[in-house]
């Protein structure tokens, strides 16, 4: 067995087990990853990322999710590996370059009078609309914004939900789907059966169920892939920005409300979206695997 060292951290919610590995590059198995993750028999999160030193930014995200599948990018998880290079002395720069599986990503630092972060604000570049990109197997390359989800047309209630669906990819694939009340909506029954329909999309999906509170405010509850509902999503976050903002439901500038937390997402003037939250350090320790 090995010991690894480990951080437990969490933005709004969303957690994930940080392991340094700047200095060793440690790889695990996918049955390792799923082990560490669980909640009842590990130490408990939506998957673990690791921390790895990197040829292309300061550092590299390399981030599996809760079921030991990798994923290419997390909004959430990258504003606590801003946190983490700072305030754990890896770095002394406030804005950092972070190679994801997204690109290299630019973070901005707000430490507080304590010299630890406490906010981030992450450019997570220019969304990604067509459908082929996304990916999702479509009839062109047109954005996919409220569409009919036709194959869950022999679903029970389904009618009644009347489901369309908007796509957008942050580095990892969303569907957009507003609904009148997530909290009142079948997520974890409705969620899975859409990331794993593969016909439509190939890499599976990330699910966004949407509504609107107000002017430029919505709330979103969502099932993301690999890992189940999870209190929040910084990339679901911008991709429903993106929708909202293109379906004429918000302007460029928006609050969105998740079960753990609130972001701030904005489109920018050079058509990069702005995503600013917390990120929170919660315990740490050491670990055989």
């Amino acid at each position: 067995m090995a010991k690894v060292h480990f951080t437990k951290m969490e933005g709004i919610g969303n957690d994930y087990v940080y392991v340094d590995a700047t200095k060793d590059d440690l790889r695990l198995s996918p049955e390792q990853i799923q082990k560490l993750s669980d909640r009842n028999f590990g130490i408990g999160g939506d998957g673990v990322i690791f921390i790895r030193a990197s040829n292309k930014g300061d550092f590299q995200m390399d981030m599996y999710n809760a079921d030991g599948s990798s994923s290419e990018m997390c909004g959430n998880g990258i504003r606590c590996v801003g946190k983490y290079v700072y305030d754990h002395g890896l770095t002394n720069k406030k804005q950092p370059k972070i190679e994801t599986g997204a690109g290299v990503l630019e973070l901005e630092l707000k430490v507080n009078g304590g010299g630890k972060v406490e906010q981030v604000s992450v450019d997570m570049g220019k969304p990604i609309l067509v459908p082929s990109l996304i990916p999702v197997k479509w009839e062109n390359e047109n954005p996919i914004l409220e569409q009919p989800l036709s194959f869950l047309s022999g679903l029970p209630g389904y009618t009644s939900y009347n489901l369309k669906f908007s796509a957008v990819s942050m580095g990892n694939p969303h569907c957009i789907i507003y609904v009148e009340d997530p909290d009142k909506f079948p997520v974890r029954e409705i969620g899975p059966l859409i990331e794993n329909h593969t016909d439509l999309f190939p890499r599976r999906v990330n699910v966004e169920f949407v509504s609107l509170r107000g002017k430029d405010h919505l709330y979103q509850r969502t099932w993301e892939r690999g890992a189940g509902e999870t209190l929040a999503c910084g990339t679901g976050a911008c991709a429903v920005m993106t929708a909202s903002h293109l379906n004429g439901k918000t302007g460029k500038d928006v609050r969105i409300d998740l079960r753990g937390g609130t972001l701030r997402v904005q489109l920018l003037e050079s058509g990069h979206v702005l995503m600013t939250g917390p990120a929170t350090e919660v315990f740490s320790g050491v670990v055989e695997v």
